[in-house]
């Protein structure tokens, strides 16, 4: 029987799902309160860059759009690290140098789904469509057109909420008692820069290295740049909304400037439209977004930051919504025609992954801001890449497991909290190795073998761990 949906929402996710329906014999109705941005050359909304890894890789290539993506997109296989002095030290990723994140542009992703989208023949787009109500019951749909406002009506067996974090299908379902939504901002506000293009220098168009996911962080608060394939850098300032050093204290280009020349300074050179851009670029809020249950009545789900909008510092907001596509499209096909199985089970796989990677990505802003430029920080992650070296199958980094695996974001979570619990206590066994040894050596204890083995296990393994240093 020929299966009918309607998608609310044409951005990375709603695109997506309906080239994998499509191609599953599903007649698409793919409906975007936006405009057409293919008319515009660009998608509308947001521009941050997105960091998209072996999840979302593995997504776009099921659609056939991995080499596509990959052809504008950078390879970043670690972070550089800027200090207040201007100087730069790159951390890698992962222990094995070929694990890399891509910068891609959102607006040529969303528009490159979009046109995989159109180019579906069982798929149906219309514009300017904003959802204003949702049987669930009788599958209807009811749109107002925003460019006449002329209400129409659709009726399909599945209806998909894909319209983001601000989403009206949520809202509509929030009126129905049992559901429970829950909406956290962040203190942070987030304003985006420009670094140009230029004519000389060592990465020439760049200004930097473009390799990498380069990182400014101050404390309570930090600049990111990301590479665009023009040789410019897109820059995202993640300040607080208010208090000390944030976006309401520091208004103006001036006051933008006297602050760069203190944190950033390095970067200032190369950004030639600083004032143009502090002054008119305006400052984003973010919001982690949780609700349960994610459907209604056997016929209607929500599906990507409709279900779990996240903070971006792990990178894996449009990885996430990459797999609900993926998660839903194999449910539906499991479960033939009894769709409500399918949203159930779609639901039971992905909402534990999203609550994972919600509390993941706080714990990376964290992380970012405030402890990469640390000489612990620097440790422990060569710590970890020297257990992963010696036993990959048993230690894997939290970083590898989210950013170049497809484990389940909630075993990744897991499984990295038992690694916390080891990596502790082996640091502790080493430090009392090498203590023990030298309180033995230095009290003249009989047992040479016992002094100069303890000694000998604390040293090989801050060799060890040094070694791993320039790897």
């Amino acid at each position: 029987m020929n299966k009918s949906v309607v998608i609310v929402g044409a951005g990375l996710a709603g695109c997506l799902l309906a080239v994998y329906l499509a191609r599953a014999g599903w007649t698409v109705d793919l409906r975007e309160r936006r405009g057409d941005s293919r008319a515009r050359g660009h998608a509308a909304g947001r521009s941050i860059n997105l960091a998209i890894s072996a999840r979302g890789l593995k997504a776009l290539r099921r659609a056939g759009l991995e080499e596509t993506i990959l052809r504008n997109a950078i390879r970043m296989p670690g972070r550089m690290i800027h200090s207040r002095a201007g100087a730069q030290e790159f951390q890698q990723y992962s222990r094995d140098p070929n694990h890399a994140i891509q910068s891609v542009s959102r607006s040529a992703l969303n528009l490159a789904l979009l046109e995989a989208a159109a180019a579906e023949k069982n798929v149906g787009i219309t514009f300017h469509q904003r959802c204003v109500e949702v049987a669930a019951a009788s599958g209807t749909v009811i749109f107002i057109d925003d460019s006449t406002q002329q209400p129409s009506s659709v009726v399909a067996d599945l209806i998909v909420g894909a319209d983001g974090a601000y989403s009206a299908m949520r809202g509509i379902m929030q009126k129905n008692e049992g559901f429970d939504y829950s909406q956290e901002w962040l203190s942070h506000g987030y304003k985006e820069m420009q670094i140009q293009p230029v004519t000389s220098g060592a990465h020439t168009p760049f200004a930097m290295n473009p390799n990498a996911l380069h990182i400014w962080p101050r404390g309570a608060s930090m600049m990111i740049a990301l590479p665009n394939p023009d040789g410019s850098f897109t820059c995202t300032l993640f300040w607080p909304h208010s208090g000390s050093g944030s976006f309401t204290e520091i208004s103006g280009a001036a006051n933008g400037r006297a602050h760069f020349q203190r944190d950033y300074a390095d970067a200032l050179p190369f950004m030639p439209t600083f004032d143009a851009d502090f002054d008119a670029n305006p400052v984003g809020s973010m919001l982690t977004v949780r609700c349960n249950p994610w459907s209604q009545g056997g016929r209607v789900v929500l599906l990507g930051d409709a279900a779990h909008a996240i903070v971006p510092f792990f990178g894996q907001g449009a990885n996430a919504s990459f797999e609900d596509c993926e998660s839903l499209t194999d449910a539906l096909a499991a479960h033939g025609d009894n769709i409500a199985a399918a949203i159930s089970a779609y639901e039971l796989d992905r909402k534990r992954n999203a609550d994972a990677i919600a509390e993941m990505a706080l714990t990376n802003f964290v992380e970012m801001r405030d402890k990469t430029a640390s000489r612990a920080f620097k440790w422990k992650k060569k710590l970890e890449h020297f257990l992963h070296g010696v036993a990959p199958k048993f230690f894997i980094p939290r970083y590898d497991m989210v950013s170049f695996s497809t484990i389940p974001y909630a075993d990744a979570l897991q499984k990295s909290h038992k690694q916390d619990g080891i990596r502790s206590r082996l640091v502790i066994f080493f430090l009392c190795c090498i203590s023990v040894g030298l309180w033995a050596a230095l009290s003249n204890h009989q047992s040479s073998i016992f002094v100069y083995t303890c000694i000998f296990v604390g040293l090989f393994i801050s060799f060890m761990w040094s070694a791993t240093r320039n790897k």
